[in-house]
């Protein structure tokens, strides 16, 4: 027999379990209104689903992963009533309504507030975000699983190893993510058989100068490293043991100089070459470790970035995997896939995800700010139980576009 979809509990107000205040101050009214015009997609009649409440309403599925779309949609809609008053129309939309909202939609105003709106956060005064002058941020991959339907095995495959075919379809996904605040930048993703490097390509124009971007031994090559020091970020990027990097020059701290190429021709010529510093370090007594290291930096002087610092720096790259963590388990939830049975509204939900990360860290930031605290010492998972619990009100969202702000309503 089929489980009964989870339901939220009748009368909810939107500050009590929908958690768009948070969602509507990380993302302001102005610009869902400015990029819905941007796209053509601004609602030229009254609907049940105005676009820029469907656009919060995508944010909001994140939040409740584990609850049947419908149940979502009532208390974001009783949460309008309440901000607005009584006199508020607006009738739960069946199955067949949502879908046809959300495809209204489509996908491009959700990756454009994405790359408008989510940025770096950290200050001066964040700690763990930091290294010296540069700010710390990491590159990396994950995957998805999303519903089984024929228009998404098509659009982005399913994974296959010695035992066979996946269960599920899988995006594949490259993200920037900032150290100290786990805050998830540049993302973009691609089919389950795309490679991360390919992805990595179109992650990178996000880099910025002040960076210092760590990265593991799969994207290290000549192409990805030019692209990434052209946006102005330092480079602190794992190597593997069989990648070429001949000593050119030992330095004070150990390190060495030596040079990437382009090509096999080159690096036989030594012409076109890129300066780079190499550290190579052990971890005795560590059990699982390899026998040796090797980073590739293009902060080219010992005395800026000693190796003895720099070789413990890199292992703060994992705070990359504690994002990837937060987004896949404890925001979506263990073993449950995305709902979206299209491939663009899998794109969709997709970003409105990034969007709800995004507000959640950004309020977990402002609360280690005023704590005085290392945003890792919060709980993300207590966060985001107090989020669907309890929020203080925030902004409103109106149920459309010529409504103008919510009125001020107390219960």
């Amino acid at each position: 027999m089929a489980g009964r979809p989870a339901s939220l509990p009748p009368g909810t107000r939107l500050s009590d379990l929908v958690a768009v205040g948070v969602l509507a101050k990380t993302v302001p009214l102005a610009s869902v209104m400015e990029v819905l015009a941007k796209c053509e997609k601004t609602s030229l009649r009254e609907r049940e689903l105005p676009a820029q409440v469907v656009v919060y309403y995508v944010m909001a599925l994140g939040l409740y992963m584990h609850c049947a779309c419908r149940e979502v949609l009532r208390c974001l809609l009783e949460g309008i009533r309440w901000l607005h008053g009584p006199e508020t129309d607006g009738a739960v939309a069946g199955d067949s309504g949502i879908s046809q909202a959300r495809t209204r939609l489509g996908w491009e105003p959700l990756q454009q507030l994405h790359d408008q709106l989510i940025r770096p956060l950290a200050t001066p005064e964040t700690r763990g975000a930091w290294y010296h002058q540069w700010r710390l941020v990491s590159l990396d991959g994950s995957t998805l699983a999303v519903p089984d339907t024929q228009r998404n095995a098509a659009a982005f495959g399913r994974p296959r190893n010695h035992k066979g075919q996946g269960g599920f379809p899988q995006i594949r996904f490259v993200s920037l993510a900032e150290n100290g605040t786990h805050i998830l930048f540049g993302s973009r993703l691609g089919e389950c058989r795309s490679s991360e490097f390919a992805l990595a390509e179109e992650v990178l124009p996000a880099l910025g100068k002040g960076m210092l971007c760590m990265a593991d031994r799969l994207f290290l090559c000549h192409r990805l490293w030019m692209k990434a020091r052209a946006k102005g970020a330092d480079l602190l990027w794992r190597a593997s043991k069989s990648f070429p990097l001949p000593c050119h020059e030992r330095l004070s701290d150990g390190s060495y100089r030596s040079y990437l190429y382009p090509t096999t021709k080159d690096r036989r010529r030594q012409s076109n070459g890129i300066a780079v510093r190499v550290i190579e370090y052990q971890l005795p007594g560590v059990a699982g470790a390899e026998p040796l290291y090797r980073l590739v930096t293009s902060i080219l002087e010992p005395e800026q970035a000693p190796a003895q610092e720099l070789a413990p720096l890199y292992h703060d790259r994992w705070e990359m995997e504690t994002a990837l963590d937060e987004l896949k388990t404890h925001l979506r939830g263990a073993r449950i896939v995305l709902r979206s049975k299209t491939p663009d509204l899998v794109r969709q939900e997709f970003y409105g995800l990034l969007l709800t990360h995004f507000a959640i860290r950004g309020l977990m930031h402002e609360a280690a700010l005023q704590a005085q605290e290392d945003p890792d010492r919060l709980s993300y998972t207590h966060t985001v139980r107090i989020l669907r619990r309890r929020l203080p009100q925030f902004g409103a969202i109106p149920p459309s576009a010529s409504n103008g702000a919510a009125r001020e309503h107390h219960p």
